[in-house]
């Protein structure tokens, strides 16, 4: 960034440190510090303004990866642009949910924001009824045609990143249920829990939480349902793009014994729970391996005195009300090998064993309980308790599924099975819209690079909300002046320094992409 927005940044830096200050007070302390009054409304008549100025910076995002392009190349639902383009239409709703909308009706706040229209370089944009028809024209291959637009993209926002990124794709999957109360919906079933709806099947990079696919199924469709498919989709697609090894992971559900041989003969590595059955169980139970303890991880680091814990409410009402107290004693880890029978080749099985102590006045045990949980993999050089770790860290890709629930990705407003897709497929756009944002933050070398890095990382997990208010949620004045387009930002916050260094670099001259 140059130096006058720097300078200018800074000043309104230090304005709010100042009026934050703890020792900052007013001269009269009798009063509330909620003093405004004599308030008067005008209306402006040629400045506009938008409370969202982030949405210049995404656009100019997309345009830098060549998105808008990549879908009018790809993607044929029009015989006549009258006036809009089907990526007019993708980018449309892809926009409305990172201005945190929260439904396709506000669509129409956007219609009527003219520097919002303004930041776009826009005369107008379809409106919800235009964009609902839009999602209805989609077909099977037109969703693979749109998937296809968004990887090239994808592939162009990771082609700048520094060669340890692509040391390996952590692949994960799993299912999660949308529920809706429509009766109408093509395409919706009930689930084996009695939940009316949808079972989309996600795949996403748990490197940048970025979504590969997103599948739209019936509601009572196993979890597992096309997944190896998706999966063998998304192994191709990492591997084009230069990533030397490719992990997946799954829980219970989504072990496919019958794809196993085949991923590990392509040298794919992986890692999926496994259901203890009864056999397994005794064969656990029967294991003359020796068990050891399994010790996590402290969950932080102390920086400054230990503090002394807080006082258990929840527990204390247990006991209190004598109700059944199950507790986690330790848990024990051992392996075995094991060899489905779809597979022609043993692998590698861990066994946890979880020892429960169980506390019930109304019912004394003579013994403590204990469960497993099982994990068949094709890794033979990290630890038993390292495989475990890894396991764990899966369950990441649940606050990934609630974040796209806060994009409102997994909803189903339309009527049938294939728009409510294309719904999904486009809104799930804006999150991986964030994602490629935070992978475009340069990292530039020496004395501040460490705290640049942790910028970097900081934006790639972000929740949803907390990016909208932070980069997005940015009032701005939006101005014409000559050839050029200004977006004036009239507010400071503390990522403010990282938006600039945004601009600048998808505004000015990039480094050359990875090839």
């Amino acid at each position: 960034m140059n130096g006058i927005m720097t300078n200018r940044s800074w000043a309104r830096q230090r304005r709010i440190l100042e009026r934050l200050d703890k020792f900052n007070f007013p001269d009269d302390l009798e009063q509330p510090m909620f003093r405004a009054g004599n308030i008067h409304y005008e209306v402006a008549q040629r400045s506009v303004g938008t409370p969202y100025g982030g949405i210049g910076l995404v656009h100019q995002l997309a345009k830098s990866l060549g998105l808008p392009a990549a879908i009018d190349e790809r993607l044929h639902l029009f015989k006549f642009h009258l006036p809009y383009h089907e990526s007019d239409h993708v980018l449309n709703m892809a926009y409305n949910a990172l201005c945190d909308a929260r439904c396709l009706q506000d669509l129409e706040l956007r219609r009527q924001d003219e520097a919002y229209l303004n930041a776009l370089g826009t005369l107008r944009i379809p409106d919800p009824t235009t964009a609902g028809d839009f999602c209805r024209r989609f077909q099977s291959h037109h969703l693979r045609d749109l998937q296809e637009a968004i990887d090239v993209a994808r592939r162009r926002a990771w082609a700048c990143q520094p060669a340890s990124f692509f040391e390996q794709a952590i692949l994960d999957a799993d299912g999660t249920m949308v529920e809706t109360d429509g009766e109408c919906k093509q395409g919706m079933d009930i689930s084996y829990k009695g939940q009316w709806g949808y079972h989309p099947l996600v795949v996403s990079l748990a490197n940048t939480g970025e979504v590969l696919r997103l599948v739209n199924r019936s509601g009572n469709r196993p979890s597992y349902e096309g997944a190896a498919e998706k999966l063998d989709e998304s192994i191709t697609l990492c591997r084009a793009a230069g990533f030397q090894s490719i992990r997946l992971r799954g829980d219970t559900d989504f072990t496919q014994t019958k794809h196993l041989d085949r991923w590990h003969e392509a040298g794919v590595i992986f890692c999926f729970g496994m259901d203890v059955t009864p056999q397994q169980h005794l064969l656990a139970d029967d294991l003359e391996t020796d068990w050891e303890t399994l010790k996590r991880p402290e969950k932080y680091t102390v920086k400054t005195a230990p503090r002394g814990r807080r006082e258990r409410v929840k527990q204390h009402i247990v006991e209190e009300r004598g109700f059944k107290d199950i507790r986690q004693v330790d848990e024990l880890v051992a392996e075995t090998t094991h060899q489905p029978v779809a597979c022609k080749r043993a692998y590698r099985m861990i066994i946890l064993r979880k020892n429960l102590e169980i506390r019930d006045p109304r019912q004394p045990q003579l013994f403590d309980d204990y469960k497993y949980r099982l994990y068949l993999t094709n890794d033979w050089k990290s630890t038993a308790a390292q495989i475990v770790f890894d396991s764990n860290d899966r369950c990441h890709q649940e606050n990934i599924l609630a974040q796209l629930g806060a994009v409102r990705a997994l909803h189903a407003p339309l009527d049938n099975l294939l728009s409510n897709h294309a719904y999904m497929l486009i809104t799930s756009l804006a999150w991986n819209l964030k994602a490629w944002l935070a992978l475009c933050l340069p990292e530039p070398r020496g004395a501040k690079q460490a705290k640049h890095a942790e910028q970097k990382r900081s934006l790639l997990t972000m929740e949803f909300r907390t990016f909208v208010n932070s980069i997005m949620r940015v009032p701005a004045q939006i101005v014409r002046t000559g050839r050029r387009l200004v977006i004036r930002l009239l507010a400071w916050n503390q990522w403010q320094e990282v938006f600039l260094r945004l601009a600048s670099r998808l505004t000015g001259r990039r480094p050359p992409l990875r090839c």
